[in-house]
């Protein structure tokens, strides 16, 4: 089921690909064994995306287990709607608001790690700035003409273009330099950076649960096959001996 959503939102995002900026991407500091990394990014996720975004194919229980998160906890500090630890993790905006105030609902976020990439979202929540042009009132570089409010708004503050004054061809020009927050926000600019490699750490592990698992897996497999090679290779000269 998986792997037929992951296909469908690949064909979905073609288009909206299309549309994103031309900036370099920042790499995202992914570290799935960093369960404190993950916690974090599924309070970040549960505070300031579930409200609008879902993650209709992840259970509540399935994160508290990988994550290490004792059930009575997540229940209090993570789970919001009333649902039951085994329910898939649900939106709390009725999708026909979302429709109306979005003019359409926000997507799943369940596989949106493997559909953009870790690195376009990483960069993606770190380059939102003032736009009174939009209907939210903020764009983005990486999205340009962005369709969403800026949901960390509150922890970044108000971030807004930079530039500078360069001489090209003998003339004065601005040269964009980057996104600065106003300040105003709950965060520090280096601690709004790790909320976002957090939150996209764990977007990252909602793509593909079992990842960890099957890594481990993996190398225990490459380790039989060298052995088994070994005792193929020594099984080859015994019945190739005589004819030597």
């Amino acid at each position: 089921m998986r792997k037929l959503i992951f296909l469908a939102a690949l064909c979905f995002s073609s288009t909206t690909m299309a549309a994103s900026g031309n900036i370099p991407l920042d790499e995202a500091p992914i570290d799935l064994s960093d369960k404190a990394s993950l916690q974090r990014g599924a309070q970040t996720f549960m505070n300031y995306c579930a409200g609008c975004h879902s993650m209709q194919y992840q259970r509540y229980s399935r994160t508290f287990e990988d994550l290490k998160i004792p059930e009575e906890l997540g229940e209090k500090y993570l789970q919001f709607t009333g649902d039951k630890p085994t329910d898939y993790i649900k939106r709390g905006m009725p999708a026909e608001s979302a429709g109306t105030w979005f003019g359409a609902p926000p997507p799943d976020l369940t596989l949106v790690a493997r559909v953009r990439g870790a690195d376009w979202l990483y960069t993606y929540l770190r380059t939102f700035y003032v736009d009174k042009n939009r209907p939210f009132g903020v764009n983005n570089k990486v999205f340009p003409e962005v369709g969403m409010p800026h949901a960390l708004q509150p922890l970044q503050g108000t971030p807004r273009e930079t530039y500078e004054e360069v001489m090209v061809d003998g003339e004065m020009v601005k040269r964009y330099t980057g996104i600065q927050s106003d300040g105003d926000g709950a965060l520090s600019a280096d601690e709004y950076d790790k909320a976002v490699a957090d939150l996209v750490n764990f977007l990252e592990y909602t793509g593909e649960p079992f990842r960890p698992q099957s890594e481990t897996i993996g190398k225990w497999v490459l380790v039989f096959i060298v052995v088994l090679f070994v005792f193929v290779f020594l099984l080859k000269k015994e019945y190739w001996r005589e004819v030597h």
